[in-house]
């Protein structure tokens, strides 16, 4: 495309009329007046959290659920009214707000206390000092804060995975180490059995409460979508029939209300994209594809090298089987792999649990079979389209020259 064609796009598209009205409406970073269909999750927190109100330290919390239930979103909106109601008692309450799958800041335990410190207005070098420093600087700035510090460590689980969990016991204990200060921990975490994996210890500290967010239906989904809808587009933009097929196709996908504004917004931009006056369930179905293998590839390209090794294998087995391929094979393949590259092989048992995690994913399907006088064993089917397929192909060739 020439420069002066390209002037051309650029000058249309400005001139153009837009679709949208407020398209940020439709994005995770929207925190709206009202949150549908949670009222008992929302009641839940802020009775759990209401005795900040009075300088107490409430009980720390911990919150599961799938993708997309409402966790973030409902915990910001209670500790936001809860600070709104402190700042009118002139309580001081304080929001630390880490989500601990973002680089550079919640990659090590040195990075994550200092990024805390930094919250409070303390400033770390990104490296040189020795992490018991770290934390007493940390320590220090809750004293000069003084009052009620919510902690929020979303996908928690991320962080333990990449660090262990002796810095959570460590976080645990904050209150017998401040005297000015009192420190509610609320961690939240997709994966639903992550407390089995962690110490006893930091597991009785952590989970004072627990709460379980469950997956919205259909019909919840298209309330929230309606809702935002009439924020984020102009009036009479959206065709009958669009905003039921994204909630449809969000429900499907264990009632990801994230996924369902996603397939909305995409729907939207393709729609602007043509030309188009209104956004069609077609536009919906392009969406649905776009998503999917963007949502694919971003998933890959951040998986740690062990499992992109092993999706390699699975790959590599899959273009010679015909049907479906077994855990053992996938296993044997894999070392060798990590022969080849240099790289130490995982135990039979970590390299199940890698496994069971890209199902989690969706980019492979596993089913337990039984093999008779074998005994039982796992097969594995690609979940993946042509297209994705390639991509995802192409990638990891040229991440493992093998």
């Amino acid at each position: 495309m020439s420069q002066k064609t390209l002037k051309n796009l650029f000058d249309n598209y400005i001139n153009s009329k837009t679709l949208f009205k407020d398209k940020n409406a439709l994005t995770i970073k929207y925190t709206p007046d009202t949150v549908p269909h949670r009222n008992d999750q929302i009641n839940q927190i802020g009775s759990i959290l209401a005795p900040a109100l009075k300088g107490d330290r409430p009980s720390n919390i911990f919150i599961y659920g799938m993708t997309g239930t409402g966790k973030t979103l409902v915990t910001q909106y209670v500790v936001g009214q809860l600070k709104e109601s402190a700042a009118s008692n002139n309580v001081n309450i304080s929001l630390l707000y880490v989500n601990c799958k973002m680089k550079r800041v919640a990659d090590t335990e040195y990075r994550l206390i200092a990024y805390l410190a930094g919250l409070l207005g303390k400033k770390v070098p990104p490296t040189g000092l020795p992490t018991d420093q770290v934390y007493k600087i940390f320590f220090e700035a809750l004293e000069e804060n003084k009052g009620v510090v919510m902690l929020i460590l979303d996908e928690i689980d991320a962080l333990v995975e990449k660090v262990g969990d002796e810095f959570l016991y460590t976080l645990t204990r904050i209150n017998q180490d401040t005297d000015n200060s009192k420190v509610t921990i609320i961690g939240i975490s997709n994966n639903l059995s992550f407390t089995e994996n962690i110490d006893a210890r930091v597991k009785s500290s952590l989970s004072d409460e627990e709460l379980i967010f469950p997956p919205y239906n259909a019909l919840q989904l298209k309330d929230i979508l309606s809702e935002r809808a009439s924020i984020s587009f102009s009036e009479d933009v959206v065709m009958d029939g669009v905003i039921q097929k994204c909630a449809a196709l969000a429900a499907q996908e264990h009632g990801d209300a994230r996924r369902a504004l996603n397939l909305l917004r995409v729907a939207g931009e393709l729609a602007e994209r043509q030309n188009m006056e209104k956004v069609t369930e077609n536009h919906v179905d392009c969406a649905e594809s776009k998503i999917d293998m963007d949502h694919i590839i971003e998933a890959v390209k951040t998986q740690p090298k062990q499992s992109k090794l092993l999706l390699k294998a699975i790959l590599s087995l899959t273009d010679k089987a015909s049907d479906y391929i077994y855990t053992g094979d996938v296993f044997d393949l894999y070392v060798t792999f990590c022969d080849k590259v240099g790289l130490k092989p995982l135990t039979q048992r970590r390299v199940s649990d890698l496994i069971a995690e890209l199902d989690m994913l969706s980019i492979i399907n596993t089913k337990v079979i039984s093999r008779g006088r074998h005994g039982r064993t796992r097969t594995i089917r690609l979940a993946l389209s042509g297209k994705v397929y390639s991509r995802v192909t192409e990638f990891l060739d040229s991440e493992f020259n093998i």
